[in-house]
């Protein structure tokens, strides 16, 4: 039996799904992303986004693009679109794991979705490799905590966990007992005296209130020289092509602050 007409026409309603659209599907057959693809913040190929059609993500939107294929409708517009479905549509959901595995299961099932399951493998396959090239885990079982704008905390269970775990980091959030997301006061996170703080990039120069609680005299001192770890949040957003390269940031720094310690 031969296989299925890869789609023509592909519409993502997922940021994650956008990345995975981009890096996999030929160009003549995305019909639209979201509006956040082209956010630098947010998208690891923004630049490759900017040439692409996007929507603001509703159900009248979707409809005029007539696409063959729908990827990640989120549940406020899923019910609008059963006209779709009923027509033969095809709408995949996502998985919702993070870590390698995952990663690896939903480029699989986007690849095979879009009728390119070679561009895959190699795309699991590159990612692979990237990662082997970063070598023997730094981190050597230290603690650190990943902390956010707002005072929030990302626990166990999340793709920040399992990159933290990649390179030898043990998630401080799993010894505090917290969930994959929770607020923290500055003061306490201090008190627990992580090795390492990770923060993302853009908290770096404390351009808003918040980034400057991140940058607090206080969280400083409970740190030693370079073990304050940055990583953009385009890398932490979702799984996929960025992640090697956030797990390769977060290896550099690691080495980095340790020779600083010399």
């Amino acid at each position: 039996m031969p296989a299925p007409a890869p789609p023509k026409r592909v519409v993502s309603l997922n940021m994650c799904a956008d990345q995975l659209v981009i890096a996999l599907a030929d160009t003549s057959q995305i019909a639209g992303l979201t509006e956040w693809a082209r956010d630098p913040q947010l998208s690891f190929y923004a630049d490759r986004a900017k040439s692409l059609p996007f929507t603001h993500r509703s159900a009248e939107e979707v409809l005029e693009r007539h696409p063959d294929l729908v990827i990640g409708a989120p549940y406020r517009t899923k019910d609008v679109l059963n006209p779709l479905k009923a027509r033969g549509v095809t709408m995949l959901d996502l998985p919702r794991k993070d870590g390698l595995d995952g990663t690896e299961e939903t480029i699989r099932l986007v690849a095979n979705a879009l009728g390119h399951p070679d561009r895959g493998e190699r795309l699991i396959a590159s990612i692979r490799s990237q990662l082997a090239d970063i070598g023997p885990p730094p981190g050597r079982g230290r603690t650190a905590a990943y902390y956010q704008r707002q005072g929030y905390l990302t626990g166990t269970d999340t793709l920040v966990d399992d990159m933290m775990h990649r390179v030898g980091l043990v998630n401080i959030a799993a010894r505090l007992g917290r969930p994959a997301l929770s607020q923290i006061p500055l003061e306490q996170l201090a008190l627990t005296r992580p090795d390492f703080v990770v923060t993302e990039d853009g908290t770096r120069a404390g351009e808003d209130r918040s980034g400057a609680m991140i940058r607090h005299p206080l969280l400083d001192a409970a740190l030693a020289p370079g073990h304050h770890l940055y990583i953009p949040q385009a890398l932490t957003v979702c799984g996929g092509p960025a992640y090697p390269r956030a797990v390769a940031m977060l290896a550099q720094q690691i080495r980095h602050a340790d020779h600083l310690m010399r």
